[in-house]
């Protein structure tokens, strides 16, 4: 019975996840059918997606794994200057499909290659260490991104963090990446249908990977770290797993936000940033992956309809936030989803039973 009970609790989550992401994607097309789509509105698009695939991402790490990371746009940005500094040099010369696939690959594998890096040493002890280790990450990537120069001849590649003039180049060579001013020229590759793509595989590895026996000793992990090591878990095997999976999916957002815009600069990737995904996990309750989408697509698209208000808008959207956690944290309104809940599957339950009288009459 409880077997049963967990399988339909995980086909739920599948149905109610999906379904989201593809009414999100009915409603977009259907409004952009009728041409009411407006300038503003398409350009939020792609950044929505990606930071839908970014608290889906974070979810494994503090909703499912129980560590804090006060650090993920790191991840992000390592991906975002990966996948399109290739899009811009080599990919230059290959179709734009293959171009676009190996972006994505490249964003993804350096992402997580870096949350190997950080995971390795820090998810072996036990405290806030990977909440400080990651913040302090993030910030020294910023700092090292934004002083980076990257620039190209018949030699090869030049490297310099101090300025363009000291990569020593010949003549005709080229200017890759220009510091605090980034990678400019970017050709854009802006396509909702590939946005939703990528968060239906990353809904589908998520679901599949926690309703996994991998899954089941992670959120063995969260629970009672200490009982889970007793019964044979691998403590640090199954953590670097959620870790590192959470930073090659946020390596893939990455690269499909930076391609949104025709330059890509390291401050978009701040500690603010950082803070705003934790912020959607939260409010859309941890290990939620539904209300991780809803929680993304809510407080990305309320700045921008605030932006009008400017007196009043982080005073309203404080109160959205405050209302957000109050419905989904307090007993009251807890109690009262259950009942709605438990209302709901009884009709549907007594339905069923009687157009099966009906059919023994």
């Amino acid at each position: 019975m409880a077997k049963q009970k967990k399988i339909s609790k995980a086909a739920r989550t599948y149905l109610t996840s999906f379904f989201l992401v593809g009414a999100f994607w009915g409603a977009i097309e259907a409004v952009k059918f009728s041409g009411g789509l407006s300038s503003k509105a398409a350009g939020l698009l792609i950044p929505v997606c990606a930071y839908i695939m970014m608290a889906i991402s974070l979810n494994l790490v503090v909703g499912f794994l129980g560590e804090l990371s006060l650090g993920h746009a790191a991840f992000m940005s390592a991906g975002a200057f990966a996948g399109v500094f290739f899009y811009n040099t080599a990919g230059a010369g290959m179709p734009e499909g293959v171009a676009i696939v190996l972006a994505f690959l490249i964003g993804g594998l350096a992402a997580g290659i870096f949350g190997v890096i950080v995971g390795v040493p820090v998810l072996r002890l036990s405290g806030d260490y990977l909440a400080i280790v990651t913040l302090a990450f993030g910030e020294i990537l910023k700092n090292v991104l934004n002083s980076l120069y990257i620039g190209a001849d018949s030699a090869g590649l030049h490297f310099s963090l101090k300025d363009q003039f000291s990569l020593n180049m010949e003549p005709t060579g080229k200017v890759l990446m220009k510091g605090a001013m980034g990678i400019t020229g970017i050709k854009k590759f802006s396509v909702f249908s590939v946005g939703i793509l990528l968060i239906a595989l990353t809904l589908l590895f998520v679901l599949n990977l926690m309703n996994s026996r991998a899954g089941r000793a992670i959120t063995a992990i969260r629970d009672d770290d200490i009982a889970a090591r007793s019964i044979g878990i691998n403590h640090t095997k199954y953590k670097l797993m959620a870790f590192v999976s959470s930073a090659v999916i946020a390596g893939f957002a990455g690269v499909l936000y930076a391609l949104n815009f025709a330059s890509l600069v390291a401050k978009k990737f701040d500690y603010n940033l950082s803070i705003n995904i934790l912020v959607m996990v939260v409010l859309g309750g941890m290990g939620s992956i539904p209300g991780a989408i809803i929680a993304a697509v809510v407080l990305t698209v309320l700045p921008e309809l605030l932006r009008g208000f400017s007196q009043y808008r982080m005073f309203i959207y404080s109160i959205v936030l405050i209302v957000m956690m109050l419905f989904n944290r307090a007993p009251a309104f807890v109690m009262w989803r259950q009942r709605l809940a438990l209302k709901l599957r009884s009709g549907k339950a007594g339905t069923g039973t009687g157009d099966a009288g009906k059919k023994k009459g």
